[in-house]
């Protein structure tokens, strides 16, 4: 993923500058919004084709099923207290689901 940021942050830096540049020719803010996209667009496309494959291939490599998960802190906590209790208490089960209710 540090390669689609750093190739996100190519075009930002294109971006950003051309923005500023149309709004201060007084284009208007949509003009200059797409004009400045348009531009950064083009330039990134013929001058960070590297930088594009590899921001491709890690975003491709991320959807693909073969990536390692990505886990927040309560999730690895939750994982970690789990495992705790299994550990000191072998006859416990832990069900991932919660059982259905019958409706009344």
């Amino acid at each position: 993923m540090v390669a689609f940021l750093k190739y996100s942050l190519i075009r930002l830096a294109l971006f950003a500058p051309l923005f500023v540049l149309f709004m201060l020719l007084q284009l208007g803010a949509v003009l200059s919004v797409i004009c400045a996209a348009l531009i950064a667009f083009a330039v990134s496309y013929l001058f960070f084709q590297k930088q594009r494959d590899d921001a491709t291939a890690a975003l491709q490599h991320r959807f693909s099923g073969k990536a390692k998960p990505i886990r927040s802190a309560g999730e690895v906590a939750d994982a970690h207290a789990e495992d705790t209790l299994v550990d000191t208490n072998p006859d416990v089960t832990i069900r991932s689901s919660t059982p259905k209710t019958p409706d009344a």
